[in-house]
């Protein structure tokens, strides 16, 4: 994908891969909506893109809230115009700390499953359709290889992204021959507050940089329909 005067949305971009991920949109000539919960260090990431020249916008909204998304998509096309570009990168752990199944609330898988399932999934409909008639459009779903091994304690999380990765397998079968891309994207592990989260003691030196993951992410993008459309790919790769 040609990423020149494109209209992208990111969510989860006030901080870590998708705070970078937006930069590096905005960089190579997109016009880039920001989502996020938080309004405060959101704005703040949007001011730093449009000071170094980049068309950067802000928008706040919960993924889980399913009374959001329609508004959120409207006002995302309003402001960058029809988006070309939806990476889902927005996600949530869960309850901390991480535990096993068996003493996970099933309040507490749900609220998982609403922000990681449920959200992209209701925002890709609410702007799938407008790719669909246009012809041409990238949804990128960022995963984990927490998807696909089992790890103990990692229940919610991952059961979501083992979801997130099929959805992803079925818009594209769905929607591949109305021209519409979609891609799964593992980004590996990163120093973010998220990881931190989850694992206090890993040791920081380990672990890359979401700057350098997200110039990987940005590369994969360009060269997406390289890629089988439903392709599960690995950034580190």
């Amino acid at each position: 994908m040609q990423l020149e005067s494109k209209a992208a949305l990111v969510t989860g971009a006030s901080r870590g891969l998708g705070a970078a991920l937006a930069g590096q949109l905005a960089r190579a000539g997109a016009r880039v909506v920001l989502v996020a919960r938080e309004p405060a260090p959101l704005e703040a990431r949007a001011a730093e893109i449009r000071a170094q020249g980049g068309q950067a916008y802000a928008l706040s909204a919960d993924l889980g809230d399913k009374r959001a998304i329609l508004p959120l998509a409207g006002a995302a096309a309003e402001l960058a115009g029809p988006i070309d570009l939806l990476i889902h990168n927005a996600s949530t752990l869960g309850a901390l700390p991480l535990r096993l199944l068996l003493d996970t609330a099933c309040e507490d898988l749900e609220q998982v499953l609403a922000v990681n399932v449920l959200g992209p999934f209701r925002l890709s409909k609410a702007l799938a359709g407008s790719m669909a008639l246009r012809g041409g459009g990238l949804i990128v779903h960022v995963t984990s290889d927490a998807s696909v091994q089992a790890y103990p304690r990692w229940g919610a999380y991952s059961v979501s992204k083992a979801a997130l990765d099929h959805l992803a397998r079925l818009w594209a079968v769905e929607l591949g021959e109305l021209g519409v891309h979609v891609l799964s994207i593992d980004p590996g592990e990163m120093r973010t507050r998220m990881h931190a989260d989850a694992v206090p003691d890993a040791d920081p030196a380990t672990l890359a940089d979401p700057d350098d993951v997200a110039a990987r992410i940005l590369e994969l993008i360009q060269r997406s329909h390289d890629q089988p459309n439903g392709a599960r790919l690995e950034a580190s790769q």
